[in-house]
């Protein structure tokens, strides 16, 4: 059928679903579907034939079809950021593994922030034109699926994703096969399909075992995103990081980077390294020195708890064979790369750690917190000085913009403006004058308001509820009242509850009749998790009250769907956690584009983010734990946040009825705030920050069969060998005019002195300490010498000793540290 092939094309790229450009058509072909799902394949899929064909046959729609390719095709083939900025970079290729990407409601294969930075990431390398490859699974059930009942239970169903109605294609090899790989488990053999998803001009490959060669067993390996036991996870992670490797190597794909998100793909670490001892005959651990520089770790866990340990005896039962006939290890070498002492169960993230080039958390704030999470990883070594760095998580700002909020954006910026460097949005949005802006608010606001009639009559109805509750649910809410926004995962440290302290505080506060408040709120307890469905149970009993039933929406199901309605509509969004255990925290990026304020706890991103002029805070930037006196304390200070400050602010209006002090803060927050915390700048940063160094770094590593990774475990061994009896000799101090001067003995025993680097170092101030030569008649004695301003007391420097090779970092690939006593 002529045209179909373009409809197709369309409906098949993921560019669509954020583009937007192509909604006209399948609104078209079926509205009703197209409104329920956001979902063009699943359109195409089920519009009749006849329809399809008459509108074919319209010389209008396929005119609109016809410009819409070739728009298309131009953006798909124009310059990009990285083409332009990095043409002679090393870097050609980045495999993203990740267990979750959140790319479009049409493709459920997602829980929530894991798979939102995966997605938003994926789509801006599509923007930027950077490198990436993504690595993923494919899962027939997904996430569950949430159903509130009559009695405010939440109940999970797990609907089958039928993968003849997802955005997806069999991954074909040249000759038409379907690409199967073929992974050995105890007993059986795994056999994996592989999927094909287009996002712009990035490709997803997703692994799935529903493959009918496997034994029922194996075939649900990959149902559920987050279910099963340990064992069933660990599987799971074998697919993502063995499977992923085998599949990029099977398509001829040789990444530089591998890019860890979490350290559920850490497996890929064992598996790269085995790629390259079957290629250049090394033993492991010249192979895994070759090619670790080229591993990047991206950490979101803000607790030890979360991350993912397996027993030795599982380690033992699945990786023991592998790591002895492919790796060349025996098993007790394996599980070391995941623990730190004898009998501990083995921990994803040590793995991940020692298997890369560089450590990174997701905010300023998480690097640190990271930092202490993986000390005892770097014994001796201060907190500061703990290998993670950080790079804060942004979000796609054209994912998540509402139509009105696009114009408005366009006006002020031009539309291609999330396509390269940000740094001149903050100047152009400020152009935008007050009454745009408010206008710009209260149609997103209505937008919402709509929406969740629409979709809360829907729930009712599902639930049984009678014909005058849902006639009356028609008009809850006010589409001119401050609405605030709460949709986040329903877990104990994100407190959820913390508005509902003092109920009949925020009853006053929700129906005041000249100042009204409403409140919308979304999210999922884990299946698992008691405590948070108790914390849902306690919103639906609130929202029973009859005082609080007009003005407090739970709309259950929180989809992508609903998150973008509710990040374009709500006028303020709350965040609650108990710092530091929110990572980062991207829910609330999302309202910035839209011209949302925050009010939030200083915890992950809204730590940096946050000054007066762009919204509220919570706590006072220091950690309590879970101590209920700070809760309450808080819980107050939120009440007297809306009362004192959001709410008068909010209904304080000028002669045109336009809150002047509200919107000045929404300026100063899309100016200031959108920008930096998109992930355009998110992705930029990676890609100069990481991957092109890496990139390098892995290239200088790998050349000659990796004979510099060679010298480098050389050099490691002997270090190791002589370290414990390197010693400090006699320190003097001086003090002249105004330096102290430091000069120490060095005995360095079989060590070159050129592996080794001397520093001066304080809290305050580290200094490499200068080679004055060797000490007379010693045995590999030397003196070093530095000098420091007496402006710092001489107490408080020490001596010390570190591994020094120009080539690797210190200490993630090497740990050793001696303090002069």
């Amino acid at each position: 059928m002529k045209g179909y092939d373009s409809l197709e094309d369309l409906a098949l790229n993921l560019r669509s679903y954020w583009n937007h450009s192509t909604d006209a058509i399948w609104r078209q072909l079926d509205p009703e579907l197209w409104e329920l799902t956001r979902n063009p394949w699943a359109v195409l899929q089920t519009v009749s034939s006849e329809k399809l064909t008459a509108l074919l046959a319209d010389q209008k729609f396929s005119n609109l079809i016809d410009n819409l390719v070739k728009a298309r095709k131009d953006a798909l083939n124009s310059p990009t950021w990285f083409q332009e900025n990095h043409s002679n970079s090393p870097l050609t290729c980045i495999a993203y593994f990740s267990m979750e990407f959140m790319l479009s409601e049409a493709l459920p294969i997602y829980s929530g922030g894991l798979g939102n930075v995966a997605g938003d990431q994926l789509k801006t390398a599509s923007d930027l034109g950077v490198p990436v490859i993504a690595i993923g699974l494919l899962y027939s059930q997904g996430y569950f699926r949430q159903f509130i009942d009559k009695n405010g239970e939440q109940q999970e169903l797990y609907p089958y994703n039928d993968p003849g109605q997802l955005p997806i294609r069999p991954l074909r090899l040249p000759n038409g096969e379907w690409l199967r790989l073929k992974i050995d488990l105890p007993g059986w053999s795994l056999w994996l399909r592989a999927w094909e998803v287009k996002v712009g001009r990035r490709k997803l490959y997703l692994l799935d075992s529903n493959d009918i060669a496997n034994i029922p067993a194996h075939r649900g390996i990959t149902s559920e995103l987050y279910g099963g036991d340990r064992e069933l996870r660990l599987k799971q992670e074998l697919i993502l990081g063995i499977g992923g490797w085998r599949l990029l190597d099977a398509l001829g794909i040789q990444p530089e980077i591998c890019h860890m998100n979490e350290g559920h793909a850490a497996f890929v670490i064992l598996e790269r390294a085995f790629n390259f001892m079957k290629k250049t005959k090394q033993p492991f651990e010249v192979a895994l020195s070759a090619t670790r520089i080229g591993n990047l770790f991206t950490t979101h866990t803000a607790v030890s708890a979360g991350f993912d340990r397996f027993s030795p005896d599982l380690i033992a039962k699945y990786l023991g064979k592998y790591a002895q006939t492919k790796l060349g290890i025996s098993l007790e070498e394996l599980l070391a790369m995941g623990r730190l002492n004898p009998n501990e169960d083995f921990n994803m993230a040590y793995l991940a750690i020692r298997g890369s080039g560089s450590v990174n958390g997701v905010s300023q704030l998480h690097g640190v917190v990271s930092q202490h999470l993986f000390e005892d990883l770097f014994p001796r070594w201060p907190a500061g000085e703990i290998p993670v760095k950080f790079v804060t998580n942004g979000v796609h700002m054209p994912s998540w913009d509402s139509s009105v909020s696009d114009d408005l954006w366009t006006e002020a910026c031009g539309k291609e403006r999330w396509l390269g460097k940000t740094e001149e949005l903050e100047k152009k949005i400020r152009t935008m004058p007050d009454t745009k802006i408010w206008q710009m608010r209260n149609q997103s606001r209505s937008h919402l308001i709509d929406h969740t009639r629409s979709r809360l009559v829907r729930q009712l109805e599902a639930r049984g509820a009678p014909e005058e509750v849902i006639e009356r649910s028609k008009h809850f809410l006010n589409p001119d009242a401050l609405t605030l926004g709460f949709a986040r995962r329903f877990a104990a440290y994100k407190r959820p509850d913390l508005l509902l302290h003092d109920e009949d505080r925020l009853i006053r506060i929700l129906t005041n009749k000249d100042r009204p408040v409403q409140l919308i709120i979304a999210g999922k307890a884990h299946p698992a998790d008691s405590e948070g469905h108790a914390l849902i149970k306690k919103w639906m009993n609130f929202i029973s009250r009859p005082e609080a039933r007009a003005s407090v929406i739970f709309l259950s199901d929180d989809d992508m769907i609903l998150t973008e309605y509710l990040v374009q509509g709500v006028d303020l969004w709350i965040n609650t956690p108990r710092r530091p255990w929110e990572a980062c925290g991207t829910s609330g990026m999302k309202v910035l584009v839209n011209g949302g304020l925050n009010l939030s706890e200083l915890d992950g991103w809204w730590a940096e983010a946050y000054v007066p002029e762009v919204g509220w805070p919570l706590g006072d930037g220091k950690e309590h734990g879970d101590d209920p006196i700070w809760d309450k304390s808080e819980a107050n200070t939120l009440y007297e946040l809306l009362e004192r400050d959001v709410i008068p602010e909010f209904y304080t209006r000028d002669y045109r009825k336009i809150p002047i002090a509200w919107i000045a803060k929404i300026r100063e927050s899309m100016a200031r705030l959108t920008p930096h915390f998109s992930s355009n700048r998110t992705v930029r940063e990676y890609t100069e920050k990481f991957y092109s160094p890496l990139a390098e770094g892995y290239r200088k590593r790998a050349e000659n069969n990796g004979a510099l990774a060679k010298h480098i475990v050389d050099w490691k061994l002997s270090l190791k060998e002589n370290w414990g009896k390197l010693g400090f000799g006699e320190l003097k101090i001086e003090s002249a005019g105004s330096q102290h001067r430091f000069e120490i003995q060095v005995y360095l025993n079989n060590l070159d002195r050129h592996s080794i680097k001397v520093e001066l170092y304080s809290a305050a101030i580290t200094k490499e300490m200068e080679y004055l030569g060797q000490i007379p008649n010693s045995h590999n004695g030397h003196i070093y010498r530095a000098e420091v301003s007496t402006e710092h007391q001489p107490s408080s420097f020490t001596p010390r000793i570190i591994p020094n090779y120009p080539a690797i970092a210190i200490p993630l690939e090497s740990n050793q540290i001696l303090w002069q006593r």
